[in-house]
């Protein structure tokens, strides 16, 4: 979760951070869901957000460090870990609009224009578009830093 917050706090995608730490995306993701980077992978992390290696290097097995310095350690606070868990439900919402509406174009190219196939996707898409409108008071959510933000507007403060 530290990884997704600093992840966050500068904008960044997972492609992006994988291509700037010189992981794979799929390293990243494993990362942020709570499984222990390598000693290289926290180096990488480490130099690319500009914090101590200890950031991401749990207590337990963390090295003595000869210089007595205060880490700079992320912390992620209760209601951060809520609001970035309700942005990642939100934004699986939208992918699951985003696949429904595939589906409906695969369907309608294989089977052709039916009257009644249309109608049913046309209705299943008002009512998915209303129901984000209403749910969210909004007319149109960028998908670029739309998880930061929602987690921001839910906290109602700066990450």
């Amino acid at each position: 979760m530290i990884v997704r917050k600093l992840r966050l706090q500068r904008g960044w995608s997972q492609d992006q951070l994988a291509e700037f730490t010189g992981l794979s995306v799929r390293t990243i993701q494993r990362i942020e869901r709570g499984q222990r980077p390598s000693l290289e992978s926290s180096k990488a992390l480490a130099s690319v957000f500009e914090v101590d290696i200890s950031t991401f290097i749990p207590e337990d097995t963390a090295m003595e460090k000869t210089v007595e310095t205060p880490p700079e350690r992320a912390e992620i606070k209760d209601d951060e870990r809520a609001a970035l868990t309700y942005a990642k439900n939100v934004k699986d919402f939208y992918q699951g609009i985003f696949v429904l509406v595939v589906l409906g174009i695969v369907f309608v190219a294989k089977l052709g224009p039916e009257p009644k196939l249309l109608l049913f996707f046309g209705v299943m898409t008002l009512v998915m578009g209303l129901q984000a409108l209403f749910t969210f008071e909004i007319i149109r959510l960028p998908f670029q830093n739309m998880e930061k933000r929602i987690a921001e507007k839910k906290l109602g403060r700066k990450l």
